[in-house]
């Protein structure tokens, strides 16, 4: 119970204000974080064998310890009685190395507070799929921080391999990586990615399967310097969602599962029964044929480039929710259609899908909604404050 209360409790102050501890304790109780008979309950502790509240204790030393991480203040002559502090509703907390703590959780999964490798160490069931936009290789982080171009390589390589030792067979591996990515103050792109590509196959011994495209037409103008000053390069309307498997011949990917809908002129031949004529293209390799593409199919085979715009009407409503309780907005985010279908496509229903970098937590969100196990965790006590929030009813 201590480590969900510790979100709950400075969850309670971040969106109440002051509270004081009486109150503090019925907020929980209402919020289903306590029981709240449990604040009555009375047992002897420590030494003189006097009787105390082992829940309102635990909520003190949470307190103390929020307090001792700049989250929570006393209000001045106002006995019992604390605040969020400013540093709680703007900057990020990461966590301690090798400290994880249980966040939140629902009947499919858990949001966790740590660091994403001592996550990933703490797992010990199969992973069906791994799942994950991790920090770019910037050359000016981000607030949560990023890798530089030369670094990279290593810090995903050494992410990847304790999941790669859990990674059930034919289980998937799927990174949406950047495709802006400069040689610093020159128009030539890095190679990080194929560099990244070959250090996966060769340190964690996985099968690249694809490298699908991630079609963004709300995708910002860029690169400024190189498309819009100096005109050399075109402007960037995509990303790369690196797919790899530990197993090639068993993996677990099916694109049964998400089927697209038959365009009208599609669904005019197959009931038509097909083409009605007889052609060759090319120089052969493609022949047509009377019948050909006249049986009936359950929907089209999804391309390989994936044309999902950023705009998206579940990180709008979770930015609201964000903005409300006055804390860090997360600076980059995966629209939620997308990851639905990634999810579909990688991972079969009720199987493991694993996030240690969750950021505002889409991977989970499309997990539940998909009927599938998740575990997700952040670095950032904020975002995990967020991600319960986004496990709420959301905007789909």
């Amino acid at each position: 119970m201590q480590l969900d209360l510790f979100a709950a409790v400075l969850d309670e102050y971040l969106q109440s204000g002051s509270l004081s501890n009486e109150s503090l304790y019925a907020h929980l109780g209402r919020a289903g974080a306590v029981q709240p008979a449990a604040f009555a309950q009375r047992t002897a502790i420590g030494a003189s064998g006097e009787q105390h509240s082992p829940a309102k204790r635990r909520v003190r030393w949470i307190q103390q310890t929020l307090k001792a991480m700049g989250l929570i203040e006393r209000i001045p002559q106002q006995r019992g009685v604390w605040r969020a502090t400013t540093k709680a509703k703007a900057d990020l907390t990461p966590a301690q190395p090798k400290v994880v703590l249980l966040g939140f959780h629902t009947e499919l999964g858990i949001g966790i507070w740590g660091n994403a490798v001592d996550v990933l160490n703490r797992i010990d069931e199969p992973v069906s799929l791994f799942l994950t936009s991790p920090p770019y290789a910037l050359r000016q982080p981000r607030a949560y921080g990023n890798p530089s171009q030369q670094a990279y390589v290593d810090f995903i390589t050494s992410t990847l391999e304790p999941i790669c030792r859990t990674l059930a067979p034919g289980g998937v591996v799927a990174l949406n990586v950047s495709n802006d990515i400069f040689v610093e103050g020159s128009p030539e792109r890095s190679t990080y990615r194929e560099e990244l590509v070959l250090a996966i196959k060769s340190r964690c011994g996985l099968a690249l399967m694809d490298s699908l495209i991630w079609l963004n037409p709300c995708k910002p103008p860029g690169p400024i310097q190189w498309a819009s000053k100096q005109r050399m390069q075109l402007g960037v309307a995509y990303e790369h969602v690196l797919y790899f498997t530990n197993d090639p011949h068993r993996c677990k990917a099916d694109n049964r599962r998400i089927l697209q809908p038959h365009t009208p002129a599609q669904r005019r031949l197959i009931d038509r029964g097909g083409e009605n004529r007889t052609a060759v293209n090319a120089d052969g390799a493609y022949r047509i044929r009377p019948g050909s593409y006249g049986n009936a199919t359950a929907g089209s085979i999804q391309r390989n480039v994936l044309n999902v715009s950023h705009n998206c009407p579940s990180q709008r409503a979770l930015r609201a929710k964000t903005d409300a309780l006055g804390l860090p907005r997360h600076g980059a985010v995966m629209p939620l259609k997308l990851a639905r279908l990634l999810v579909e496509f990688f991972c079969p229903p009720g199987e493991l899908v694993v996030d240690p970098f969750a950021g505002s937590f889409t991977t989970a969100r499309a997990a539940e909604d998909t009927g599938r196990r998740w575990i997700c965790g952040d670095k950032h006590l904020e975002y995990v404050l967020l991600g319960q929030h986004r496990m709420q009813p959301a905007v789909a």
